[in-house]
């Protein structure tokens, strides 16, 4: 038989369905979103007409193709432990409640006291901050949801499938929702960029597939972070090349940002190739513990810092006008540019780290606040109710997720020893 068992890598570390190892790659994934919107939003990225390049004009926009990953890992992340994890309806409610927190105080918050900037205040603002999920106030929360929406229907079906059936479906969606605009130079009336729930769902399924069945390949130590610094890589040049096309033809405009969207091949497979680099990783002792418990509170920094209140207003607090400024600014001499390049990337990474701190330390506030409230709400009898009426519709899925789990683990070792592969 050539059907090889997965074994599960060990971590020292490891809360209630957390891995320590994966969950330092859920900080990192969300460090690099922030240092994207500091980059992008505080206009710290040449546009297509500038080349060649300063120093610290290159390294900016070879700090964004390292990091044109994030969006994939924290998906990957997601669908790696969705996969296997039953739906529950009191968990999609949570969620909801602190998007809709995040949304409306702070969004208010940024709207009257004149810190907003580049947003109107009108009824669009307003139904955007009441309604972020529908209204698409922050896209991947817009995406996330529609997915767990999903799960009951997506999951059971993934669990289900064999390998050549996973497989085969993970490689269909990407050859649909991937190939055709990483090969060809059009635009598709179809391509969302990667900002929808149809790519979400192609990551969920690629994630599936690596949590049930794993990529040996992959697994070799060193080669998920080849895989990861050559796809990154390949979307700097590639990027730079469609530059070089435009500035000498005025062609491909359009174009420009491809090799940057989530659902171009290349970020995809970087994103991969460092997300099994981590899986490798071990995690111990003092280190492992707190990042075990910081990584829940990720999810509050992308909700605070892409608040439609703060959403450009922030970059300028921390110092990106006077460092688009300074980047303006002649060098003298290569060395000078060079000293100035990397003085460029401590400031850019010193002031994504300080986004990524205040927004751990307000979704902690945030979530001792409601746990105050569900305590002393639960002293009233009809809240009470409500919550077990919740418990037991969450243990209707979960034994009914369970019940597919072991019958599909059944069929898979009823089919591998007919056949005597899969």
């Amino acid at each position: 038989m050539r059907e090889q068992k997965q074994k599960e890598r060990p971590t020292a570390v490891s809360g209630p369905g957390r891995q320590a190892n994966l969950e330092l790659l859920r900080c990192v994934a969300m460090l690099m979103v922030v240092v994207m919107h500091y980059l992008g939003k505080g206009n710290l990225l040449a546009g297509p007409e500038k080349m060649p390049f300063s120093p610290a004009e290159t390294a900016a926009w070879l700090l964004e193709c390292l990091c044109v990953v994030a969006v994939n890992l924290y998906m990957l992340i997601s669908g790696y432990f969705l996969c296997v994890s039953p739906f529950r309806p009191s968990r999609l409610f949570r969620l909801w409640l602190q998007v809709w927190m995040y949304s409306v105080c702070f969004g208010l918050a940024g709207a009257l006291t004149g810190i907003m900037r580049e947003t109107d205040f009108d009824i669009h603002f307003l139904l955007t901050i009441f309604f972020p999920v529908s209204m698409n106030h922050y896209w991947f929360m817009t995406a996330y949801v529609f997915l767990y929406v999903l799960l009951p229907f997506v999951g059971a079906g993934i669990r289900r499938m064999t390998k050549r059936q996973l497989g085969t479906a993970a490689i269909l969606l990407l050859l649909v929702f991937s190939l055709p605009k990483s090969l060809l130079p059009v635009r598709f009336e179809t391509d969302g960029r990667g900002y929808d729930c149809l790519w979400y769902l192609c990551v969920f399924v690629s994630a599936a597939y690596v949590r049930r069945f794993g990529i040996p390949f992959l697994e070799k130590k060193g080669r998920g972070i080849a895989l990861y610094l050559t796809g990154s890589l390949l979307v700097f040049g590639g990027a730079m090349g469609l530059r070089l096309i435009y500035q000498r033809t005025g062609r491909l405009g359009r174009m420009q940002g491809m090799f940057l969207e989530y659902n171009h091949i290349l970020p995809f497979l970087a994103a991969v190739g460092l997300f099994f680099a981590f899986r490798r990783l071990k995690l111990s002792g003092r280190f492992g513990a707190a990042v075990v418990k910081i990584a829940p509170y990720t999810l509050g920094v992308y909700l605070l810092h892409e608040n439609l209140g703060f959403r450009y207003s922030w970059q300028s607090w921390l110092g990106a006008d006077d460092l688009l400024a300074a980047s303006a600014r002649p060098r003298g001499s290569l060395a000078a540019g060079l000293w100035f390049a990397v003085w460029f990337l401590l400031w850019v990474m010193v002031a994504s780290v300080c986004v990524f701190a205040v927004g751990i330390l307000v979704d902690r506030l945030r979530e001792l606040l409601v746990r105050g409230l569900d305590q002393g709400l639960c002293r009233l009898a009809p809240y009470r109710r409500l919550r077990e009426r919740a418990a037991r519709l969450d243990d209707c899925f979960r034994e009914k997720a369970g019940a597919d789990f072991v019958e599909s683990k059944q069929a898979e070792h009823s089919a591998g020893n007919e056949s005597g592969h899969d």
